[in-house]
């Protein structure tokens, strides 16, 4: 705990046997109350490795739900338990968990509302091997979203968010899509209601191992974060009324 807040880490996880031990032994559990780990239906043994390691709180879904369903049943739970602050971690060991102890403290000290681990701030992206199609697409995409948004994140589309619980509550996050959308959604929706989102730099790893879309998906995927910019956009300006803003 920090200031008496509770903080419990989210993993939604898919295939990541070979990489939960190692994100997990980062933790730092001297601030971390809990873990709760979401099984979207592996192929693997990732349920067995979080069982192994004595992850108290283990979901699996019977059938896979897709990277924004597993996140709504992350918060979900987080919720249900009383968490004070909810931190997203992914299990593949892409993102250091050792930036918990910032993230967490600037929500329990009242600073932010939200923090995201950046892998843009500096050249972390780059260094840690993220693919040059993927780090152009990202800052076309980030540009494009601060314009139409009008604000000035590093990036929307880390995996690395940490949540104040009184966030979760206030935003509809189940209108969200199932699919990897629900990244920039959950954005448009906490800008919507005014919230600010601060960003730390965050190193990052690019490995066979590190869950990743593919080319094909990520071309999907840009095309949908164009989508919701404009809709977020149009909505603001009151020419058009999109439903995931809508109370």
């Amino acid at each position: 705990m920090i200031n008496n807040k509770k903080i419990i880490v989210v993993m939604p996880a898919y295939n990541a046997e070979q990489t939960l031990e190692q994100t997990y032994r980062e933790i730092p559990f001297d601030i971390v109350d809990d873990v709760i780990l979401v099984d979207d239906c592996s192929k693997d043994f990732t349920i067995d490795a979080a069982k192994k390691l004595g992850i108290k709180y283990i979901i699996k879904h019977e059938k896979n739900k897709g990277y924004g369903g597993n996140q709504k049943t992350c918060y979900d739970k987080a919720l249900e338990l009383n968490a004070d602050i909810v931190i997203m971690l992914h299990p593949d060991y892409q993102y250091t968990p050792k930036l918990i102890h910032s993230m967490a403290y600037l929500i329990a000290n009242g600073l932010y509302p939200v923090v995201f681990g950046c892998r843009i701030l500096g050249r972390g992206a780059i260094k840690g091997g993220m693919p040059l199609y993927k780090y152009i697409s990202n800052r076309f995409l980030t540009v494009f979203e601060n314009i139409l948004t009008g604000q000035k994140l590093g990036e929307y589309h880390t995996g690395y968010r940490a949540f104040s619980a009184d966030i979760l509550k206030a935003i509809n996050y189940n209108k969200c899509s199932n699919n990897f959308i629900f990244d920039n959604e959950i954005v448009v929706l906490i800008f919507s209601k005014g919230y600010d989102i601060a960003e730390i730099t965050c190193p990052t790893k690019y490995f066979k191992e590190a869950s990743s879309i593919n080319f094909k998906n990520s071309m999907i995927y840009g095309l949908s974060v164009l989508k919701v910019s404009i809709r977020y956009f149009l909505h603001k300006t009151k020419i058009f009324k999109y439903y995931l803003l809508e109370d």
